[in-house]
């Protein structure tokens, strides 16, 4: 599509801005109008708050596995929820986004956490859900969540990218190698690395050969519960710029599958990245902006 094609959304929050530029500081998103049309994004996570206003009725929570509430009590999966597709803070605003809660959070562990079983439960629920969805753009799926390595949670997702579908997962915010963390490590998933609004690497961000592309993951605005917003970090911010935007090219270029992260490592923005780690990829995802 030609640049007559492009929306500006001025005052955007900085990771959808930055990566529709090659250079970091402007407040502004340029995407095509096609925003994610006819793709379904599932964020399995802690849940979403379907009912917020910024995502405009395109949101649908389909269960919970493991203990805790329905609800999103972690903000997390909301504000994830958020960067993929909703209306002021999302990358492809046209998505759908299906929920499925395999996190709660942990009052004695202060944390949002969730059982590998229920984790691939969670997986397996994705795979029935989407092979009877309209989804003529593709099927994407965000998981912003990791632990040690799991044989058993790689080879779930890797059966899932089998199936077609784009996999984003966060590489972790340890500070250390990705191919020791699930599913990060999976062979077949876009394993995503954060940065901050200076292109700094995010200074707790998981690093490694596994990591594949970096966005933006440090003070980032977003949706959360009960039609509110607020600002979280992690790499958990970074991955669903990244499924956002594989969404965002399907809608767009008509590609689909776990392919397009091989898509979007050709098109970042290479060497930006200030003080990447030695042995990692210096990529910082970019939609393509012809005006970037």
């Amino acid at each position: 599509m030609s640049a007559q094609g492009y929306v500006t959304q001025g005052y955007s929050s900085w990771g959808p801005a930055r990566i529709s530029h090659r250079k970091a500081g402007s407040n502004q998103y340029n995407y095509d109008e096609s925003a994610g049309e006819g793709t379904c994004s599932y964020i399995i996570d802690s849940g979403i708050d379907a009912n917020h206003p910024e995502f405009q009725g395109r949101a649908t929570n389909l269960g919970r596995w493991g203990s805790g509430p329905d609800h999103d009590d972690c903000l997390h999966g909301t504000h994830v929820a958020g960067i993929i597709g909703s209306k002021t803070y999302g990358v492809a605003k046209r998505t759908l986004l299906f929920g499925l809660k395999v996190l709660s959070y942990s009052e004695r562990d202060g944390g949002c956490l969730g059982d590998n079983s229920d984790i691939i439960a969670g997986v397996n629920a994705v795979a029935k859900d989407a092979a009877k969805r309209r989804c003529p753009g593709g099927v994407f799926v965000n998981m912003s969540l990791g632990g040690g390595y799991s044989r058993a949670l790689n080879d779930a997702v890797d059966s899932l990218a089998g199936r077609g579908i784009f996999v984003a997962v966060a590489a972790g915010n340890k500070n250390k190698d990705a191919a020791d963390v699930s599913p990060a490590s999976a062979k077949n998933v876009c394993c995503v690395g954060g940065t901050d609004s200076s292109d700094h690497r995010y200074v707790d961000s998981n690093y490694g050969a596994n990591v594949d592309v970096a966005a933006p993951g440090v003070v980032v605005l977003s949706t959360f519960p009960d039609g509110r917003t607020g600002y979280m970090t992690g790499t958990s911010m970074a991955t669903p710029h990244v499924a956002g935007l594989a969404a965002y090219l399907a809608a767009k270029d008509g590609v689909s599958g776990p392919g397009i992260c091989n898509t979007i490592q050709e098109s970042a923005t290479a060497n930006a990245i200030v003080d990447q780690i030695r042995g990692t990829k210096n990529l910082i995802a970019f939609n393509g902006n012809p005006r970037g």
